[in-house]
């Protein structure tokens, strides 16, 4: 938790130091946090603004990074961030620990039966043979407490593993997971595309299991702003799910100049994301970038009927109007 209180601090700074800004710079500029990877939407918008009329001219976007979706929910509970992608556990937590009102305005990816499902790999190796044996071991997963920590955390309870006692559970992002696993660093990870099928390209390493086994047709992260802010900007936060609109459909339009923006953003070449981007072996993507609130409800449902939360409603983060697919 040592890098979530990091960020906690760091959120704050921030939050002060735009404290002094003008209103009218507040309401032309939207600060938005985004992680890697599956943001398609988005690294369109940072890479090709020149595609997406408004953005540099009805509005701006200050774009900052993080390691994952909690750091950003504690950023948007701060006042840090006025968007930023979430998981519907790291947005459930905001609201149960930081207060957090806010609106899901938009969906980046979620998983669909035949695709990609994030999965925990051990070497080929390992006596590691089963989710039981990783009792006593050390762990990899990209945030504690992010959008993948839900469902992994029941599928070890369900194998007779508390993932609060029985393992040793350190942070390791998607970026360098294939490192520390293959190092010895950890004894099983996490990975994610790009970096899972880069693994899979060097081999040696085998997967323990997927998420979809416990929980299928995950949304894995969406779009949320800050209820105050949306309510105080309305035209602003329009003009944005506009644009997240736009991107998505961009994005899936044409595949050949996805490649290279991911590429850019990821630092991964695109003959590796070519082996899975946008094709039946990727996450799935609503063309038009409409939130699956039915899908994001039964997440919540599940969430509580394990205690991990409070019975809550997606209800809370519907906005009537702002929402995507906007024109």
């Amino acid at each position: 938790m040592r890098i979530l209180s990091t960020w906690i601090s760091a959120a704050g700074a921030l939050a002060c130091a735009l404290a002094g800004a003008t209103a009218s710079h507040a309401q032309q500029t939207i600060r938005v946090g985004w992680t890697i990877p599956a943001e398609e939407s988005k690294y369109w918008m940072m890479r090709r603004p020149v595609e997406f009329p408004n953005l540099g001219k009805a509005y701006n976007i200050e774009w900052t990074q993080f390691q994952g979706t909690a750091p950003m929910t504690q950023a948007l509970a701060a006042g840090a961030l006025d968007c930023a992608t979430q998981a519907p556990l790291s947005l459930a937590n905001g609201v149960v620990g930081g207060n957090l009102k806010a609106y899901i305005v938009a969906q980046h990816v979620f998983e669909k039966p035949g695709g990609f499902s994030v999965y925990w790999a051990v070497m080929d190796d390992s006596p590691i043979k089963k989710i039981a044996d990783l009792k006593d071991k050390t762990v990899g997963i990209s945030v504690i407490g992010g959008g993948t920590y839900g469902p992994f955390a029941m599928l070890l309870q369900k194998n007779g593993i508390d993932p609060k006692k029985d393992i040793k559970l350190v942070e390791v992002g998607f970026a360098v997971s294939e490192d520390a696993l293959r190092q010895g660093r950890v004894d099983a990870v996490n990975l994610n595309q790009p970096f899972a099928a880069r693994a899979e390209a060097k081999g040696g390493t085998r997967k323990l299991f997927s998420l979809s086994e416990e929980m299928p047709n995950i949304v894995h992260i969406l779009e949320a702003c800050r209820a105050d802010f949306v309510d105080k900007n309305p035209d602003l936060v329009k003009a944005y799910v506009r644009d997240i609109t736009s991107g998505m459909k961009k994005a899936l339009a044409n595949r050949e100049e996805t490649l290279k923006v991911v590429s850019e953003v990821l630092k991964a070449p695109v003959p590796v994301l070519d082996t899975y981007l946008l094709k039946t072996n990727d996450f799935g993507r609503d063309p038009g970038a409409a939130p699956n609130f039915d899908a994001i409800q039964k997440m919540l449902d599940i969430y509580a009927t394990t205690g991990m939360l409070p019975k809550m409603s997606v209800a809370q983060f519907k906005h009537p109007t702002i929402v995507a697919p906007l024109q």
